[in-house]
């Protein structure tokens, strides 16, 4: 039996099955909305206060949230980071 596959990587298999920027963004933003919850919780901040200080509603909120939500705008994400105490790092490589 013999694995083209062994030895390459999981990137790899994603570049070949043409999902590597559409997995890797989703990734991003489960991390995200993961980090921003934990930062939460950490703060004791809930979702009311965290939704006043972002002057939005909890569902928008929610949405933000949400780790299957990519509509998600940088600013917007930036703007919760800073509300609990967090910046966020963005590079090119």
């Amino acid at each position: 039996m013999n694995n083209e596959r062994i030895g390459s990587s999981f990137e790899d298999f994603l570049r070949e099955g043409g999902t590597y920027e559409a997995t890797t963004e989703q990734a991003v933003k489960r991390v995200l909305a993961w980090q921003l919850a934990q930062a939460m919780k950490q703060k004791g901040i809930t979702k009311v206060e965290m939704a006043k200080r972002l002057a939005t509603s909890r569902s928008q909120l929610d949405r933000l949230l949400d780790p299957e939500n990519a509509s998600v705008t940088l600013a917007t994400l930036a703007q919760a980071a800073k509300a609990v105490g967090r910046s966020i790092k963005v590079e090119l490589v």
